[in-house]
């Protein structure tokens, strides 16, 4: 493997302050040292960039993307969708419903294992099946229908509704659900993050080589019974192909860039959209849009603090929203965003529909004045959150906030490392102990179409996503959308939801992009997964 250090800085130097170029040399020799620390000789080793230094292993705990991938490397589902967003057994072998479609029963296929060399059971299922009810938002919403989650034998467990809910496979099938991990870490209190890392999925992180901050390292779980069908999407046989994956964090792209063209690294997992053009000129790579869906844009009110616990001062920020200025900002590339999405379950998707969304059409600077005024704003502090390691985000809040000032609203900007304000926006606080008001993050595949798993639309007040949306006439309309069995009726519900969510705005909607990914042409397997997998990669 190279190292030398030439092929691992930025393409041109020129231009550069000494500090910048001390910078990027640290980076570079960073690379070098993440290089010369790996596997023995031998081992098929992927080297990927990922987008955010992983910080939280417990994916009941947040929604940010890096855990959520985490997630999908070390632990396994009990259902996964595949490519035509379809729920499939993962871990079940066999399932069946009673006539009345009150009890679910479900048992385990043989042979899983977890990395510890347990083997898994229906009890660990029920533990942790129930911590991702009481914690993540489609389980809570399950949750309110079921009346009992019990251990038959130790393959087998049950679900016992209280009333029929249509959606029990979806909901256990979409990217959302719960990891199974043991029964003893499942039940930990819900107010500590799990910290152990012991999955059953087809990669085990090895925690002794774990460097906040730089990388992570994953082996082949051995152990590991793939299904039989072929890999699709998120569902099918989750083969490793590879001995062992590394995750590096190097914030600086142009570095990670030069990195990816060098040989350096194998796979960029969130390259910045105006290196896409670059990238697919040079023969070494392919770059790979993985989500047909794409990636929603959102902009998060906080509605613990004021002004935005006034639905007001919510909605001004419709007003203040050009997606066409801000799509340029963040994407530039015109063939990888669309002109205009008003869709809160994305474009695109059977659940689209732009009903609403005329506030968001062409912004109008004093309607947005004004409701601020009415929601009682009057020039106080407004803390925004600006990522300094996303560019994408920046750029989205950068557009925002000129929007703001516009409006006369005084803006304090707070810039920390995306994981960093990950931590930060779980915190109620107000604003004078450390409390925030905006921040901008991204959400897309199957589970944003779907109202009951679009984890930002939940607005069940304190068991909602950070911002913590709270309008029970939104919950009511989407609760009877959950009992309706009738897929055509559901569908024909989804405007009279979208018409009350732009009167209470949970968040804002500014934008719906592509976001591919860029790896050497030695790589083949990659998955159109939807996120970022690592089964069924080869490395030649």
């Amino acid at each position: 493997m190279k190292t030398e250090a030439k092929s691992l800085v930025a393409p041109s130097w020129s231009g550069l302050t000494m500090t910048e170029r001390l910078r990027r040399f640290i980076l570079a020799a960073v690379l070098i040292l993440v290089s010369l620390t790996t596997a023995s000789a031998g081992d098929t080793t992927l080297r990927a960039v990922v987008h955010a230094d992983l910080k939280i292993l417990d994916p009941t705990w947040t929604t940010i993307y890096i855990t959520n991938r985490y997630g999908y490397v070390v632990y396994d589902t009990l259902f996964a969708f595949n490519s035509k967003f379809e729920p499939t057994p993962q871990m079940v072998d066999s399932w069946s419903v009673t006539p009345d479609n009150l009890t679910y029963t479900f048992t385990l296929r043989p042979g899983l294992i977890f990395h510890d060399g347990q083997p898994v059971t229906a009890a660990d299922c029920v533990a942790s099946l129930k911590r991702w009810m009481a914690k993540i938002s489609a389980g809570q919403v399950l949750a309110q229908f079921v009346g009992s989650l019990e251990v038959v034998d130790k393959s087998t467990f049950k679900l016992v509704l209280k009333e029929p809910f249509g959606l029990v496979i979806e909901t256990l099938g979409a990217p959302g659900t719960a990891f199974i991990m043991p029964e003893r870490i499942a039940n930990k209190p819900l107010t500590e993050q799990i910290t152990e890392s012991i999955g059953s999925g087809p990669f085990k992180m090895l925690k002794d080589q774990w460097r906040p901050g730089n990388k992570v390292v994953f082996a082949r779980h051995e152990g590991y019974v793939p299904r039989k069908e072929p890999a699709d999407y998120l569902s099918g046989g989750k083969i490793a192909k590879l001995d062992r994956l590394e995750w590096l964090y190097i914030p600086d792209a142009n570095t990670t860039l030069s990195a990816l063209m060098a040989g350096e690294i194998d796979y960029f997992e969130a390259p910045p959209l105006d290196f896409i053009r670059l990238m697919k000129d040079d023969p070494n790579l392919t770059v790979l849009n993985i989500d047909h869906l794409g990636l929603q844009a959102l902009i998060r009110p906080n509605s613990l603090n004021p002004p935005f616990n006034n639905y007001k001062a919510r909605q001004a920020l419709l007003y203040l929203v050009d997606q066409a200025e801000t799509m340029q900002a963040v994407v530039g590339d015109d063939s990888l965003y669309m002109r205009f999405c008003g869709a809160f379950f994305l474009c695109n998707s059977s659940n689209e529909t732009d009903v609403g969304s005329a506030p968001m059409r062409k912004p109008d600077i004093e309607k947005a004045r004004r409701l601020l005024k009415e929601a009682g704003y009057n020039g106080e502090k407004i803390v925004v959150l600006q990522p300094t390691d996303r560019p994408q985000y920046s750029a989205a809040m950068t557009v925002l906030i000129a929007q703001l000032r516009k409006a006369g609203v005084n803006v304090d900007i707070q810039s920390a490392d995306w994981s960093t304000i990950s931590v930060r926006r779980a915190r109620k606080e107000p604003i004078d102990k450390g409390g925030w008001n905006l921040f901008i993050t991204t959400q897309g595949g199957p589970d944003t179409a779907n109202p009951l798993t679009n984890g930002w639309f939940n607005s069940r007040c304190e068991h909602a996503n950070a911002g913590w949306a709270c309008d029970d006439q939104l919950e009511a309309l989407l609760g009877k959308w959950m009992r309706e069995s009738d897929a055509v009726k559901r569908r024909s519900m989804i405007d009279a939801i979208q018409t009350r969510a732009y009167e209470s705005v949970p968040y804002i909607p500014f934008g719906q992009f592509f976001q591919p990914i860029a790896f050497r042409k030695n790589i083949t397997g990659v998955l159109e997964a939807g996120l970022p997998v690592y089964w069924n990669i080869e490395k030649k």
